[in-house]
């Protein structure tokens, strides 16, 4: 049972906002998603340990979220308590090639942040509508470049609510997976080690990589970005559009008719019709190609 009564007190302590009775759809760049009971914005690494220690101390429920990216929400709602690592834990600063960034922080704002200092190596990560964290959490990438290339360590918080640092060889790092994907692991904050660079070069490299995403992906929709992990041996985006799937719909999610590896959200979609949908289009690959199509962003419910 959630004693609002007692989170207030701890979010009064450290001055974290608790909200009450928030719709998931809000927080979600799928736009999908039923209320859940409390949502914490979190502002540290410190209050968000006082929170998980009063969760875990009563088996209360709870789930972390950054920008929603990588989420699709169930209509029910989550039942429990939402930790949510936005722009209340978002701070950047710059030591010499190294970027300091609080897990809220958005991945687009720390290339700006290196952009600005003239430091290079992360251009082709603009534009994932990610935060530090999360990306970080599945070893975000896109165009060539990952998370693993341009991070250096990071500070989580542990099962046992301890604050620990790890540095990148010790991550995990894969496609699409990390250690803390593992073990229930929080990330605070991330710390990216780049390289000196040319301003105004940086900043034409991401300008075209945002000009390709513009010219590739349906941005003009609501989704979760690419919906299924790249199969060995192949894409997920030519599988289904082999299939002749581009266009497929269920309610109001769809194949996006200009990226295949899109589901996207035409209005009214609901995290049944995008279930549904994804279910419908592995079964064809599967017996079609022989392909088995895993998905990318997590189901809360």
């Amino acid at each position: 049972m959630i004693s609002i009564e007692k989170l207030s007190e701890i979010c009064k302590k450290f001055q974290c906002v608790l909200n009450l009775d928030c719709l998931l759809k809000d927080y979600t760049t799928f736009k999908i998603g039923g209320k859940c009971d409390v949502l914490i914005d979190v502002n540290s690494a410190e209050s968000t340990k006082q929170i998980l220690s009063y969760l875990k101390s009563e088996d209360i429920r709870y789930a972390v979220i950054g920008r929603g990216s990588n989420i699709i929400a169930s209509d029910n709602g989550f039942d429990g308590v939402i930790l949510h690592f936005g722009n209340s834990i978002a701070d950047i600063s710059v030591d010499g090639t190294y970027i300091k960034a609080g897990a809220g922080a958005s991945l687009a704002s720390v290339c700006i942040e290196a952009q600005k200092n003239g430091l290079t190596g992360m251009e082709n990560l603009y534009g994932i509508p990610g935060t530090v964290g999360g990306g970080l959490y599945m070893n975000a990438g896109a165009y060539g470049c990952e998370m693993k290339d341009v991070v250096s360590s990071a500070e989580y918080i542990d099962e046992n609510i301890e604050l620990c640092t790890v540095s990148v060889e010790n991550m995990g790092l894969s496609y699409r997976h990390s250690v803390f994907s593992e073990n229930n692991s929080i990330i605070t904050s991330v710390v990216f080690d780049l390289k000196k660079g040319n301003s105004d070069t940086i900043k034409e490299a991401m300008t075209e990589c945002m000009k390709k995403r513009i010219s590739k992906q349906p941005l003009e929709y609501p989704s979760a970005g690419s919906t299924f992990k790249r199969p060995v041996g192949s894409y997920a985006s030519l599988l289904i559009e082999q299939c002749g799937l581009k266009g497929m719909s269920v309610g109001g999610a769809k194949i996006s008719e200009k990226h295949s590896g899109f589901v996207i959200n035409t209005g009214s979609a609901t995290c049944s019709d995008v279930i549904e949908l994804c279910e419908n289009v592995k079964n064809i690959v599967r017996e079609k190609k022989g392909y088995i199509l895993e998905l990318e962003p997590v189901i809360l419910k």
